[in-house]
């Protein structure tokens, strides 16, 4: 009988041996959502001059006190600045976003300035550094702005591009081979007899591995034939893959090929079977520099088994450091009864009410119904062993985004 393996034991051995993939150069433009491979400097130094944060005039404040006509010499807009010395005595209207003009140190806004033609005088006493933004007061030229492992999203985009960078060096997306496995299954849309079920796993998995940042390879349906399986999972190695993951067939059935399809192919086995509900049959295993994963057949074990293992192996693949699931902290709607040895993932709903995260595990938590898993919003972890805990307790939680 195979020993029942813990989730963090077999997190660890999944993530052990875990290489990040090769870097590649790409535009700007398509490095959203992807990993830096190394960190960035900035080519320029932001601002590169002084510039005014407010509309006004400036002025040495030294040379410009409270109550004074001041004599205004000319303009600074963004863009376009004054290219002359401001003196005591003198004054230029600027802008916001302008450069500040030689000589002057400060800015005085509008609102505390009263203008008669070419004169200014203002209400409050100007003090050096009012309304100016420093040179480099965002980042300086070399400064590392973005470090190896950052996602790009838009605000880290928005950043490379004002570092003055066109082009990124980021990790490759993991390639994905999906195979499903069993005679019972066809693909959506099709029109099945009373012994056949719809294919959804593949579906859902893909869109996981998009989010997770990896290239999904589908791989259609085997049925449940060692020869044929053998020859997809062939397929998928030879197609470049990172990981093959085999969906189904990953319990000791008659029809269960999966653990044999891979040893066939030159698997070594690391673990098989995980002490958890749902998703207990997983399997993970190498072949060369591949990864290889089994997944139960029962599709919300095969999603949850994609939450906490398929995910976090793609994301350390890019070198990332969010790679395992984020876990909060919840207040537990209803009482929930001791747990077994197996960690129990229940679907659940959260809220926040009354500025607390609040979670309500769902009345049914069969491991076939996906109608159940699209209605939740979270995974509520009950641990190996756990004892009764009422309402109104904390609990653990993996939101479901």
């Amino acid at each position: 009988m195979t020993q029942l393996i813990s989730v963090e034991a077999a997190q660890a051995e999944l993530l052990s041996a875990v290489r990040p993939t090769r870097s590649e150069r790409v535009s700007l433009s398509e490095a959203g959502g992807r990993v830096l491979a190394a960190n960035l400097e900035a080519r320029r130094t932001q601002p590169p001059v002084p510039l005014s944060s407010m509309d006004g005039y400036a002025v040495r404040a030294s040379g410009a006190p409270q109550g004074v006509w001041l004599r205004v010499v000319g303009e600074s807009a963004a863009g376009h600045g004054f290219g002359e010395t401001v003196h005591d005595g003198e004054a230029v209207r600027i802008f916001t976003g302008a450069p500040l003009p030689s000589g002057a140190d400060c800015v005085v806004i509008q609102e505390e300035a009263e203008r008669e033609l070419d004169q200014v005088r203002f209400t409050a006493a100007p003090t050096p550094g009012l309304n100016v933004r420093p040179r480099g007061l965002d980042f300086s030229q070399g400064d590392i702005g973005l470090v190896e492992g950052a996602r790009l999203g838009f605000t880290a985009l928005g950043l490379a591009a004002a570092m003055n960078h066109e082009s990124l060096l980021v990790r490759r997306r993991p390639r994905v081979a999906l195979i499903a496995s069993g005679d019972e299954l066809l693909p959506p849309g099709g029109d099945p007899q009373p012994h056949q079920i719809i294919a959804s796993s593949s579906v859902a998995l893909c869109h996981l591995i998009r989010e997770a940042g990896g290239d999904p390879i589908d791989l259609g349906i085997a049925p449940d034939d060692l020869g044929v399986l053998r020859r997809r999972i062939r397929r998928g190695l030879e197609d470049g893959a990172d990981i093959v993951v085999v969906i189904g067939g990953a319990s000791v059935g008659d029809h269960d090929y999966t653990r044999a399809a891979l040893e066939a192919e030159g698997a070594t086995i690391g673990f098989w079977k995980v002490a958890m509900r749902p998703g207990k049959p997983l399997m993970h295993g190498r072949i060369d520099e591949a990864e290889v994963l089994g997944l139960p057949g029962n599709p919300v074990s095969t999603l949850v088994c994609g939450v906490l293992f398929l995910a976090p192996l793609i994301r350390a693949m890019q070198g990332r450091s969010d790679i395992l699931p984020e876990v909060s902290t919840a207040v537990l709607e209803t009482s929930l009864p001791p747990n077994d040895m197996r960690r129990d993932y229940l679907r659940g709903q959260v809220a926040i009410k009354d500025g607390l995260l609040r979670v309500t595990p769902l009345a049914r938590q069969d491991s076939s119904l996906l109608r159940v898993l699209a209605t939740a919003n979270a995974l509520a972890i009950r641990p190996e062993h756990a004892p009764a805990i009422a309402a109104g307790e904390a609990i653990d939680v993996i939101r479901l985004l």
